[in-house]
This record gives structure tokens, sequence and C-alpha cells, in this order.
């Protein structure tokens, strides 16, 4: 059987898998990495981190594995981050990432003076501070020697792709969340280039993330022991994990429990919400989506436990359910600020509530239903776009906690479906690359022959109207902090 390799390259380590076109995983490792952190609500990344991490994790993947058989290769990855690459392809300076917070100043400029309104029609989206260009209007102004060495621009997972095949790359789902793309008509922007002031030489070539874009190096080739690989031109992570949990037909909703947490609905022709709560990108099947994102999930519960300096989480987690919807104790999840629906660098996460009758365990369930809350700010968004939808997918490290799912079942009120499989980004990665090489027409029909799900978690009316009430005083929480902040 023909085998493919998918790799999510995330924010705190790389992810590998091995599978074969029915979707069975033969293999997976991980490989970890730091974040820097030079200042106060900056994080960076060497992108020399993700080369070591991925030549090391594939040839771990690989390892007892008929190396022949391996066709293609797909790579998904975080998104939003900012590559400058010289004009001999050296890397200017680390990575800028997707939660950074330096350019409150920018974002500012561009939501403002430049036009909410404008940016909305010239890309589909308003400015948030994670997104590309408010980086490289920063980097224009703080670091001009870097900016003007810059030959190209790149986001995280297309360096990956770049060193695999020398093909400067990008899809459409990672580009639409540059600012740069104008994501109805699928093309760069002119106007939102001449605003940087680079040129269009300066950006990557634009794929469907289904396309292969060309072969794996001979370097590579001879450092794993493969022969003839396709690469695809893979993306953002999300996209990804949508492909890997079949929702790809219109209205399908997945909700993600990584680093970042986010609700994705699967759209057949674009829209972009009014308000902008929500983000509108392409999808990785050639269609669209709407995206809300929080920047703190299960980066929540990993600080948390690290506060607690417990090393597991399922001992943490323990006897909790019964206290679902009678937790006094509320949690604002903004550890690295929040994007949908506040767009506030400043916001901070807080415990709200606390007695002497708090102890650790209603703590340790108000992260966890923080969260949830915070998803469901975005879910209410999109039901104020007039998205209606019942159930979603869950998927994200996450999601891999019983009681959080419970959690999330009912402080959302709707039918948590869970994927057989929980590879994530990594195993759409994988699809993506198959249908790259033949093996299935479309994305669509990939998924069709292999998302399987593994039972669903129904909310419980009682504790969901509990969930209800406790929503609407976590409603009021940020507006009465934000001054604070």
């Amino acid at each position: 059987m023909n085998a493919y390799i998918g790799v999510d390259l995330g924010t705190s380590a790389a992810k590998f898998i091995l599978c074969g076109k029915d979707g069975s995983v033969f293999a997976s490792v991980s490989e970890e990495y730091p974040v820097l952190r030079p200042r106060a609500g900056w994080t960076e990344q060497d992108p020399a981190v993700w080369t070591a991490a991925v030549e090391r994790g594939i040839s771990r993947l690989l390892e007892g594995a008929d190396r022949k058989a391996v066709k293609g290769i797909g790579v998904a990855g975080q998104m939003h981050g900012l590559v400058a690459l010289g004009k001999d392809g050296e890397v200017l300076r680390p990575c800028i990432l997707w939660n950074d917070g330096r350019t409150e100043e920018e974002t500012a400029y561009l939501n403002g003076a430049f036009g909410r309104d404008r940016l909305t029609r010239l890309t589909g989206n308003m400015a948030y501070a994670g997104f590309t260009l408010p980086k490289i209007l920063w980097l224009k102004k703080h670091e001009p020697a870097v900016f003007a060495a810059i030959s190209k621009i790149m986001l995280p997972k297309d360096y990956i792709t770049y060193l695999f095949t020398g093909v400067f790359s990008t899809d459409y789902s990672d580009a639409a969340g540059t600012l740069l793309l104008d994501v109805e008509n699928r093309n760069w922007s002119g106007d939102m280039l001449r605003l940087t002031g680079l040129g269009e030489s300066c950006l990557p070539r634009l794929y469907e993330s289904f396309a292969p874009v060309g072969k794996l190096s001979e370097k590579h080739k001879k450092m794993w022991g493969l022969g003839d690989v396709t690469v695809c031109a893979g993306a953002g992570d999300n996209a990804a994990a949508a492909v890997g949990t079949g929702a790809v037909n219109d209205g399908d909703c997945t909700l993600s429990l990584g680093t970042s947490g986010t609700l994705f609905v699967a759209r057949d022709s674009f829209s972009s919400p009014a308000g902008n709560a929500l983000h509108s990108f392409c999808h990785a099947n050639g269609k669209y989506h709407l995206m809300g994102c929080i920047l703190s999930a299960a980066s929540c519960f990993g600080w948390w436990t690290g506060v607690l300096g417990e090393s597991d989480p399922e001992s943490v987690q323990a006897g909790l359910e019964p206290l679902m919807g009678e937790n006094d104790v509320f949690f604002l999840p903004y550890l690295s600020g929040e994007r949908s629906p506040h767009n506030d660098v400043n916001a901070r996460g807080a415990f709200i509530g606390l007695s002497h009758g708090t102890d650790r365990g209603k703590m340790t369930l108000a992260v966890m239903e923080g969260v949830a809350f915070a998803l469901r700010d975005c879910l209410e968004a999109a039901r104020a776009c007039g998205i209606k939808t019942d159930r979603a997918k869950l998927c994200g490290g996450g999601a891999k906690s019983p009681l959080w799912r419970k959690v999330i079942a009912n402080a959302l009120g709707i039918t948590v479906e869970i994927p057989a499989a929980e590879e994530g980004p990594s195993y759409g990665a994988a699809m993506l690359a198959m249908t790259a090489c033949g093996e299935y027409r479309n994305v669509g029909e990939a998924c069709a022959a292999i998302v399987r799900t593994d039972g669903e978690i129904r909310p419980d009316s009682r504790v969901a109207a509990l969930y209800d009430e406790k929503y609407g005083v976590f409603r009021k929480l940020y507006p009465a902090l934000k001054d604070i902040y």
C-alpha cells in the first residue's frame, strides 16, 4: 500500500504521521522545541529549530517502515508567522509568531486610519495583531535594515516546504491569514502590497492546498532513504485539521482545542460577516470557511498544571464531573491577549469568584470552563451570521480529555463528535498529499473514504441550562475588566 507523510508544524512541537491511503496510521512521532519570549507579549521562534525537528522527526517516523512505499508529503502548520528570507534564502531574523502581541500600533492604524471597511473590501477581514501584515509594518518601522534585506516573505509551514523542494510556495488557506490576500478572488492584493512597500516577487506563488508544488530534494531523499516523493502545498493548521475531521461540506463545524482554540465552519462560497467577528478565509478543499480563534485554549490547562506542579493531567481532573454547572469560580483565558471576538492584545487572564471554599478542583474546572465559554463567544458570533449548527467535531490535544469534552458539549449546548483518528492537522496534511498524488479525485472524496467518528457526547439538558446561566455572567467579565488591562 502506498504511504503518505503528514507534518504538523505546531507552536511548541512538530508532529509527524505515516499513514496508508485508507487512513490507517502506521506510525506517529513528535519533536518539541522552545518558544522565545524576548519581551512581555512577544513570541518568536528560530526556523533552525523547525529544520532540526523535521529532519529528526521524519527519520524517527520511518524507522522500520517500507520507505519505498512513501509517495507524498503534506505539511500543515501554525499560521500568520513572519519568516523573512534574504537573497540567498538565509533567515534574516527569528520568526514572529501568530500569538505575538507587539503590533498593537500597526493594527490600530490598519483598522483606523487605513480603514476597517476598506480592509474588509480588499481582503475580507479586519486586522488582528497576530496577522502577518501588521508584523511586516512593525518590521519596516523598527528593524529597517532587516526589512531592506528581504527577498522573500514566507509562512512557517511554507519554509519547510521550501526546504523540501526549493520552491517558494504557499496555499490559499494560509495566505488568507496574512491580510495580503484578496480572499474572495484568491489572489494577492495589489493595494495591500503597496502598503507594505514590498513587490509581489517577495511573496510566494499561490497554490491550492492539494496541489503538488514539487518533488522532494535529493538531499532529503538520501537523508531518509526515500524514492520519488511529491510534496503538496499543504494548509494552515486549522484548515488541515478540518480536512482531517471531514469538515469540508457547507456548514460542517470543527472545534479545536490546541495551543489556541478555534471554531471552524466550512462554507461553499465566500462571505465576510458584518463586524468581522469571524475570520473569512479560504479552505483547503478549494472553497472557503469562517473561523473564530481564541489565542489560549489547551495552553491554559498546560499553564495551570505547571502552576500546580502536576505532570499528570488526568489526576488533576479526577472527580470534577459532578461539579459541572455548579462551579462558582470563573476563569478568563486571555493569557496571550485575545482575538475573537475582542481583538485585544492587552486582555489578560483572571480567576474571579475566589473564596475560602475555593480549592484547586474548582479552579481547574474553571480553567476548562473559561476556554469553553470563550469558544462559545465564537459560536454566538457564527449564529449571529445566520449559521445554524447543533454539532461539531472536536479535535486537538485538549479533546483527549473526557471531562473537557463534556464541558464543551454542555457549555456550548451542542453535540460533540469525536473523530476516530486523533492526529489533527498532520492527518489532514497527509490526506492533502494523497489527493495531490491522485489517490483521490478531490479532498471531499478523500474525507468520505477515510474519516470516521468514534462516538459523540450530547449535552445534558440540566447541566446545559446551568451553563447558560454561567455564560451570561462570563460575558460581563471582560467588559468589566477591560479598563484595568
